[in-house]
């Protein structure tokens, strides 16, 4: 499909440009978003109308953009999930979830411009790009960690999850120790046992005595 481009897109081209794309791609995302005009003579037409308008609305968005750039670039926000020993999230950390963390700080974005691939799975630090405007790229650092103590560490650089083969032998040493301290269990249970028998035979056997030497008389 031929779009007429109303804002400059990376790796397509600038504010005006006719190229071609696939037609998902447009149907998806460059229509609906109000990033592109199909191609033909009549929005070859609305778009020559209204370029003017177009620019300048650039330009104001590309100013807004760069102020929430100007105090989010670089910084550091912390999401805190639980997970498993081997930093395995219990769900993920979606494009959503960071536009809303960040908004909360103070800075109106929407989860559009976080250009995150995929969903965050697992804990660690991740560099997270924020597409503001065509003309304005900035990138945030946003820890996952299962506590803030534990998003301490990580900042640090320190690794707080453990090798999934390590987890494993963890559990098959902790299942051989209960096994072992139930066998100690039941052999010591088993002693008691024999050693009450043995105390009641004891204490059988002074009767015994008696009873045969009264049959004797």
């Amino acid at each position: 499909m031929e779009v007429i481009l109303l804002e400059r897109v990376g790796k397509l081209g600038q504010m005006g440009d006719v190229v071609k794309v696939k037609d998902g791609y447009a149907r998806n995302f460059l229509l609906p978003r109000g990033k592109a005009l199909r191609a033909n003579a009549d929005s070859k037409a609305k778009y020559e109308g209204m370029k003017e308008e177009l620019k300048a609305q650039s330009l104001e968005r590309k100013g807004e953009a760069g102020k929430i750039a100007s105090k989010v670039d670089g910084k550091t926000f912390t999401v805190i999930r639980s997970a498993s020993e081997t930093g395995q999230l219990f769900g993920s950390v979606s494009t959503r979830d960071i536009a809303t963390l960040i908004s909360t700080a103070g800075n109106t974005i929407s989860r559009t411009v976080v250009e995150l691939n995929a969903p965050i799975k697992s804990i660690g630090q991740y560099k997270v790009p924020l597409a503001l405007h065509p003309d304005v790229e900035v990138s945030v650092n946003v820890i996952v960690a299962r506590s803030e103590a534990e998003a301490e560490r990580i900042g640090r650089g320190e690794d707080v999850t453990i090798r999934r083969e390590d987890a494993e032998d963890a559990e098959a040493e902790a299942e051989a120790a209960k096994a072992r301290a139930e066998a100690l269990f039941d052999a010591e249970e088993e002693q008691a046992e024999d050693a009450a028998v043995e105390d009641a035979a004891e204490a059988e056997a002074p009767k015994a005595k008696r009873k045969k030497k009264t049959d004797d008389e």
